[in-house]
């Protein structure tokens, strides 16, 4: 959606924090005929109001300050994405669902800043040359640029549907392997704090009282030691699914990920083995990696349990700590 003529944006204050989509903009689009809520809830599964660039799945979804709401008034015309041949890694595949192991650097689904290129337009063409037909995938989560690592796709509306529904009861269990900074005051911990946006920054902050309600559980798996110590590989699980979240709770308890351009540090600048630091300081992306999936298939009800292997530029990170998965 982009904003224009055909669309209002609307930054939420604390006046409009904690209140649902739908009440916001009933009372914030003055003057336009007929705003009301069943028509904003129409708008709404047709995917034209969005939440900080992504779509509203509910319209009775809870606003934070800073959050950005849009809506576009006119509908904007589908678009059309290129198949593209591009490396795409499969992890699983069937009839309904497809998993792939999206490397670091790689767009999930196409933006006006990454029109093509992305992990979409390589779907795209995987599905049409493997069933001689055009499909649509459909992205059950996304995965930051610069994580690398497992993500789940349907192939069709109704398995999406599925799997949405399996995440909105928290039956699908995501697992992401994180190199920080530090180490964790347990062995096993839950990091309970709300996510907002600040409003000065428009960074995503870790909050006891503002924003989205958020929980991740984290567990050390090991620490470097010796010459190599300043370094933790964690397995971090989502309990909620929220824009960063663990970059913004690994942060806010003091372990920051290697690498993390927004909600890291140069703590490598403190590491006593300078290759190791020096190792860290160049890495470019953020040491995180989405590694295990667990669900039911939505299909069948069996049970699938997928895992990724560490890719060359983390796994050579860990070998330089001495730290194994």
């Amino acid at each position: 959606m982009t904003t224009g003529a055909d669309a209002r944006v609307i930054v939420i204050d604390r006046g409009d924090a904690r209140r649902r989509v739908d009440h916001v903009l009933v009372d914030r689009l003055p003057g336009l005929p007929a705003v009301s809520r069943a028509r904003i809830q129409a708008w709404i599964r047709g995917g034209r109001v969005l939440v900080d660039g992504a779509p509203v799945a509910r319209s009775s979804q809870r606003l934070a300050v800073g959050q950005r709401l849009e809506v576009a008034l006119v509908a904007p015309a589908p678009r059309v994405h290129a198949a593209q041949p591009l490396a795409l890694e499969v992890v699983y595949e069937d009839d309904a669902l497809l998993v792939v192991n999206k490397p670091a650097g790689l767009v999930a689904h196409p933006t006006r800043r990454y029109p093509d290129s992305t992990l979409v337009n390589a779907l795209l063409w995987h599905l049409h040359d493997a069933t001689g037909a055009a499909a649509v995938p459909r992205l059950v989560h996304r995965l930051d640029r610069q994580t690398s690592g497992l993500l789940l796709v349907a192939k069709r509306r109704e398995v999406h549907a599925a799997v949405a529904r399996a995440m909105a009861r928290r039956a699908v269990e995501k697992t992401y392997l994180a190199l920080v900074y530090g180490t964790p005051r347990s062995a096993r911990d839950r990091i309970d704090l709300r996510i907002a946006r600040d409003a000065a920054s428009g960074r995503l902050v870790a909050s006891r009282s503002e924003g989205l309600a958020a929980s991740t559980i984290v567990e050390l798996v090991a620490t470097s030691e010796g010459d190599r110590a300043g370094l933790s590989l964690l397995r971090c699980t989502l309990v909620t699914g929220r824009l960063h979240q663990i970059r913004v709770h690994l942060s806010a308890v003091g372990l920051p990920l290697v690498g993390d351009p927004i909600y890291g540090a140069p703590a490598w600048r403190g590491l006593r083995d300078p290759a190791l630091a020096s190792a860290c300081a160049a890495l470019g992306r953020q040491a995180l990696h989405a590694w295990r999936l667990r669900l039911l298939h939505p299909a069948t009800g069996r049970p699938l349990d997928l895992t990724a292997p560490v890719p060359g530029d983390l796994a050579d990170l860990l070998a330089l700590a001495s730290l194994r998965v």
